[in-house]
């Protein structure tokens, strides 16, 4: 299985970054990473995130990684991050 990044997930890591790095660069540093590993760690067990009815047919799933939501859809062979977010986020 591979993984892809969205144009939108890779834009809501720049937003995540600028929000924490003001406060503690390293800190932000580590969420990315963390985010990062999450996804990676997927490949082994991509149907782990709970399916999200509202986008079917398409397999769009969930998961939570510490107080980050993250979405991502499992097309054939390859898994794409949609969007994540931290979990106080108005969404």
């Amino acid at each position: 299985m591979e993984l892809k990044w969205t144009s939108k997930a890779l834009s809501d890591f720049a937003r995540l970054y600028e929000f924490l790095a003001p406060v503690n660069k390293l800190a932000a540093a580590r969420t990315i990473q963390a985010l990062t590993a999450a996804a990676s760690g997927f490949l082994a067990h991509p149907r782990i995130g709970e399916r999200l009815d509202e986008f079917a047919p398409r397999e769009v799933r969930r998961i939570l990684v510490g107080p980050y939501e993250m979405r991502y859809e499992i097309q054939e062979s390859t898994l794409y991050v949609l969007r994540l977010w931290h979990t106080r986020e108005d969404r």
